[in-house]
């Protein structure tokens, strides 16, 4: 069995989870705020293609939910695929957005520490689009 480090990376939206929700499900929206996607996504089927620095990667979205889960998996050039579970959960009259990241085989403390400061980077993001 393997188990691979975990930490969750959270943000308070002072926004309805609902609301939080219907607009953070839209691939076409997740450059606006995730830049560990990329400058831009473009449809291919059931799946996207991520176009970053780094080159593409594919990403597969969960389909529109009524439970909040925004999860999606990229596979990366040499198809290995990572798990991203994403949730937004009602915090009162607001909302929580959790994104658990996964320190990958291979991956030192300096860049698991550096891709935490990403995903609350991008979170933070998310959380000023909505809020202004």
């Amino acid at each position: 069995m393997t188990l691979f480090e975990a930490r969750p990376i959270t943000v308070s939206i002072a926004r309805p989870a609902d609301q939080v929700y219907d607009f953070a499900c839209q691939p076409e929206r997740f450059p606006r705020w995730a830049a560990g996607l990329g400058e831009s996504l473009t449809r291919d089927g059931d799946r996207w293609i991520a176009h970053g620095p780094d080159g593409d990667v594919a990403v597969r979205f969960s389909p529109r939910n009524s439970h909040g889960v925004l999860d999606h998996w990229v596979t990366l050039p040499d198809g290995t695929e990572v798990s991203i579970p994403l949730r937004v959960v009602a915090n009162g009259d607001g909302a929580e957005v959790t994104l658990t990241l996964f320190r990958l085989p291979g991956m030192d403390d300096a860049r698991f520490a550096r891709d935490q400061g990403m995903v609350a980077e991008d979170l933070a993001t998310l959380k000023a689009l909505l809020e202004s």
